[in-house]
């Protein structure tokens, strides 16, 4: 930390100096390989940003975090050759995909140099008899499913942004998303097989985890070792079909969501949106805009359920509005009216909102019936079905109206107070965001992989507090 310099912003940057001497190596090393530093000021910044800019929080933390350099590769070997090298000159290095998250994942803090793993994207093996896969970090989710389709499998998880995020992007800064009622949370055993991953020191090694080494790498923003290649399970390819489900009270749409839960019916994603949100949500091709009052549940169900899904709904009095295929409706595919594109859509038309992130307790209701009467319309409920720990059950994503630090603190405090667990999307370290908690081995995994701790310092919390 002594040798490097603060910038305006009060975060630290390495000296010209140090990151011409790193960037004419690589030069030397493979010409080949795409490199960028001061000559493209805009390029820096836009390879060091994701969508952290959905909390007002973060975009105040992370004003002036930048890359001073940025490696493009294609190849295990450029990969190597970028670890090496930052390992010998002592420079923090940040890996990237897409830069779909929202948490600043891929936010460089200390500076250095961003490694864009984007053109690592082939998918390199498919288990016809299993369906297990192994790709490249930098594989694009939706093409990935278009390459699957043919061989009748899908991946079981994928994030509302799925059309411009990487795999390796999602397992390492992602949670869940659609599929995760089926499926549960990437963290759940049985949804990461194996890891390929290129350590941090002046002589990099070429590792290949199995399932239990890859566990701690899981969700640890990329601090702990770079992923190159994963291996995942598939699951048989479904014609979902996408459902609009209007309701004419809260409750009423509530106690729906809360009953589909309990049901036989195959479903792979349930999203209910209250009335306010619906309003403003551009809605596919074809599907009316909803009434004044009118709460949406957002389906995507198995043709099986059809036979009987609809009268089932209308008995709990919803009405279904608008059905296609997933894959043959116009316009936005129901999936990004979902999860974090909820987030996406409603910020474009109120700038001056944010986001929390939580688990509901069981019964839902009374938790957010105390809620909604203590903030009122600073607060609208958008919930997501998932599977934890075995069970469906619902979690939120509400979106609330900013006032400031201190009032998000209170709100947050409310929110534990009434029996929900809070996923904080308005901090730095991979800890403070998840379970509040140092994981001991994500911090030995970076002990292994990482020994000078060059991967985005201070990211990983656990890694700042250790006596090593």
């Amino acid at each position: 930390m002594a040798e490097l310099q603060p910038d305006y912003s009060g975060f630290f940057r390495y000296p010209e100096a140090r990151i011409a001497a790193l960037a004419a190596e690589l030069g030397r090393l493979d010409p080949s390989m795409p490199l960028l530093g001061a000559e493209a000021p805009a390029e820096l910044e836009r390879l060091s940003r994701d969508y952290s800019d959905y909390s007002p929080v973060l975009v105040e933390r992370l004003r002036g975090c930048r890359a001073q350099l940025v490696a493009s590769a294609s190849s295990l070997e450029q990969v190597r050759l970028v670890a090496g090298a930052c390992a010998r000159h002592g420079i923090a290095l940040t890996v990237r995909g897409a830069g779909t998250g929202n948490y600043g994942q891929c936010v460089p803090l200390q500076g250095g140099l961003v490694l864009d793993l984007c053109g690592l994207d082939r998918l390199r093996h498919v288990d016809a008899a299993t369906g297990v896969i192994e790709v490249e970090a930098g594989s694009l989710m939706g093409g990935l499913n278009q390459q699957l389709e043919p061989l009748g499998r899908a991946l079981r998880l994928v994030p509302s942004t799925a059309r411009s995020a990487t795999i390796g992007g999602f397992i390492a800064g992602g949670s869940g998303g659609i599929g995760s009622l089926r499926w549960g949370f990437l963290r759940d055993p049985g949804n990461l097989l194996g890891l390929e991953v290129v350590t941090v020191e002046p002589e990099p090694r070429l590792l290949r985890l199995d399932a239990a080494a890859s566990t701690p790498l899981n969700h640890a923003y990329g601090t702990n070792g770079i992923l190159t290649a994963l291996r995942l399970p598939t699951t048989e390819l479904v014609a979902w079909q996408q459902l609009v489900v209007g309701f004419d009270s809260w409750d009423r749409a509530l106690a729906a969501a809360q009953a589909l839960l309990g049901t036989a019916f195959q479903l792979q994603a349930l999203t209910l949106l209250a009335a306010p949100i619906a309003q403003q949500l551009p809605w596919p091709g074809g599907c009316p805009a909803p009434l004044a009052a009118e709460q949406r549940l957002l389906l995507l169900a198995a043709p099986d359920a059809l036979e009987v899904l609809p009268a089932w709904l209308a008995a709990l009095g919803g009405q279904i509005h608008w059905q296609a295929p997933q894959g043959g409706s116009r316009g936005l595919p129901l999936r990004e009216l979902s999860w974090n594109h909820t987030t996406l859509h409603w910020r474009a038309r109120n700038p001056d909102w944010t986001y929390l992130q939580m688990l509901l307790p069981q019964p839902e209701a009374p938790c957010l019936d105390l809620l909604r009467e203590r903030w009122g319309d600073d607060l609208l409920w958008h919930l997501e079905a998932v599977r934890q720990q075995g069970g469906a059950r619902l979690a939120a994503l509400p979106l609330l109206r900013w006032r400031g630090e201190e009032a998000l603190e209170r709100l947050m405090a409310d929110c534990r107070q009434a029996g929900a667990v809070i996923f904080n999307p308005h901090v730095i370290s991979v800890e403070d965001g998840g379970l509040g908690v140092v994981d001991a081995d994500q911090v030995a995994a970076k002990a292994a992989h990482d020994p000078a701790g060059l991967l985005n310092p201070g990211k990983l919390g656990g890694w700042l507090s250790s006596p090593g």
